[in-house]
């Protein structure tokens, strides 16, 4: 796969992040590979009583925004959990 695709990819599921990391371009990828990453690890705390559910807009905004900076090729952070790096 190419960057774009890969890309994209990393941001549809947990099966389209393990995909991207293992078949796709990597390397090219690292930027939306990280960001998909941590979106999905923070999507784990919507389960929290109360704020679960304005969290689970916040993250669902992160996605989209993500998403559509993957399809346009840019390297643009999602607000606030988007400075976070996973991998290096």
């Amino acid at each position: 796969m190419d960057e774009k695709t890969t890309s994209i990819v990393a941001y549809i599921t947990w099966i389209g992040l393990i995909i991207a990391i293992c078949a796709g371009d990597r390397e090219g990828a690292k930027f939306h590979i990280n960001q998909a990453l941590v979106i999905f690890l923070f999507a784990l705390l919507c389960g929290i009583p109360i704020i679960g559910g304005i969290w689970a807009i916040f993250i669902l905004v992160c996605w989209i925004m993500g998403l559509i900076a993957a399809i346009n090729q840019e390297e643009k952070e999602v607000p606030l959990i988007g400075r976070i790096r996973i991998l290096k």
